[in-house]
């Protein structure tokens, strides 16, 4: 992303982001924590336990993002963590649309954006397990240019005034303990 903003291949990009180099030429803004889930279909069996162990998310086929992404680096990271150095690769995701239809047709589990699992967990076909994912802090947000254009700067405002209704709904759902 930050390669096709550098040569005015793109506006903007939502994406997470750690830190920028000094001197990038690009804007950060933050919309949303980056923290990320281990999402599963809503009638998994891991959900019928109180705390599950999260060993035994090893039990399950997992569903691979896409390489080069945040998210499968996460994924290999709490993986790894659990002491398992190949996991069971059911499906290596490509849109959101076929990773969501393998998981609620399967017991397959994989790595989404908390974000992403809040909205979807609105019609009950997919949630996330009470498992900590390790990454480091990052942000999800809006990457720009420093000198984007006015239309640019109009289309980002529309994205921040629209992600802190979602972000203020998350943050109440954390507060009350519900998803």
């Amino acid at each position: 992303m930050r390669a096709a903003l550098s040569a005015d291949r793109i506006d903007l990009a939502i994406c997470p982001v750690d830190l920028l180099d000094e001197g990038s030429g690009l804007a950060f803004d933050a919309l949303l924590p980056g923290r990320n889930v281990v999402a599963c279909g809503a009638t998994h069996p891991l959900l019928l336990r109180r705390r599950p162990d999260p060993r035994a998310l090893l039990d399950y086929p997992w569903i691979a993002p896409p390489p080069d992404s945040p998210l499968l680096a996460d994924m290999i990271s709490l993986i790894l963590s659990l002491g398992a150095t190949e996991p069971k690769i059911r499906y290596t995701g490509g849109s959101l649309i076929s990773v969501l239809n393998v998981m609620k047709a399967t017991h397959a589990l994989t790595i989404l954006p908390e974000s992403v699992v809040h909205v979807l967990a609105r019609d009950r076909s997919v949630t996330a397990l009470p498992v900590t994912v390790p990454h480091p802090d990052r942000a999800l947000g809006i990457l720009r240019g420093s000198g984007a254009s006015p239309a640019v700067d109009r289309f980002a405002r529309h994205i921040q005034a629209r992600t802190a209704a979602l972000r203020d709904e998350m943050e109440r759902h954390a507060r009350v303990g519900t998803r």
